[in-house]
């Protein structure tokens, strides 16, 4: 990321923690008043996904997934649990994190770990995941510690798994919201940092149905 879009690293960082602190720990907070379009995105989410879970020689596991950017857990609740035997969760605000272990219900036993982490110093453990799932939350990273962490995520794969991004796209370079402190990047950008974590592209969409004032959403497949 160049240096007039991200000028404090600290700053960038601890302004996005100020931030979330700051949201209701609800389905409407995690989608930044958005919740209606929840069940879309899940559906949507999930045919994605379950193109790489069919079988097959080359198919991927479902023993366990890992939720980045987590919040309280409407991904892992809805998209995860119902596919995978155990789902772990990393979100850098606590309080997400313990709201999850309630919003979860039952099916939350099968979550195994609660990673309270900013994904710029978060390890998967490696061999470990057969989907890493990063919704809504590579704006909070450089561009530097996104191709970092993509790079540990390769590493986190279990034979024949998958990393998704599933976010945001600028139609032209690079915006800075000074808001959140995040930013949102162009299709361009992103695919270069995928390259440059040494992923190979499997899949590319784009989100139909959201409403038309919000940026375009796309998902990608990579491993």
């Amino acid at each position: 990321m160049t240096s007039e879009v991200v000028e404090n690293e600290f700053e960038f960082y601890s302004k996005a923690e100020k931030y979330w602190k700051d949201v209701p720990a609800t389905v409407d907070g995690m989608l930044g008043g958005y919740g209606h379009i929840s069940s879309i995105d899940i559906n949507s989410s999930r045919k994605f996904l379950q193109k790489f879970l069919r079988d097959g020689p080359n198919r991927t596991g479902t023993t366990c997934a890992l939720d980045c950017g987590a919040g309280i857990g409407r991904i892992t609740k809805r998209l995860l649990l119902p596919l995978f035997k155990t789902v772990d969760m990393v979100d850098v605000t606590e309080d997400f994190l313990t709201k999850a272990r309630s919003y979860l219900g039952e099916e939350g036993r099968r979550v195994r770990n609660y990673f309270c982490c900013g994904l710029q110093d978060f390890s998967p453990e490696p061999n470990s995941y057969d989907v890493i799932w990063i919704q809504w939350v590579i704006g909070h990273l450089t561009d530097n510690h996104l191709s970092d962490f993509l790079k540990r995520c390769r590493a986190g794969l279990r034979p024949n798994g998958i990393v998704v991004i599933k976010d945001n796209m600028a139609q032209e370079g690079v915006i800075m919201d000074d808001v959140d402190s995040s930013v949102c990047r162009d299709l361009d950008v992103v695919r270069k940092i995928i390259r440059r974590a040494g992923l190979h592209l499997l899949a590319e969409e784009r989100q139909e149905n959201f409403p038309d004032e919000i940026y375009h959403v796309y998902t990608f497949a990579m491993r």
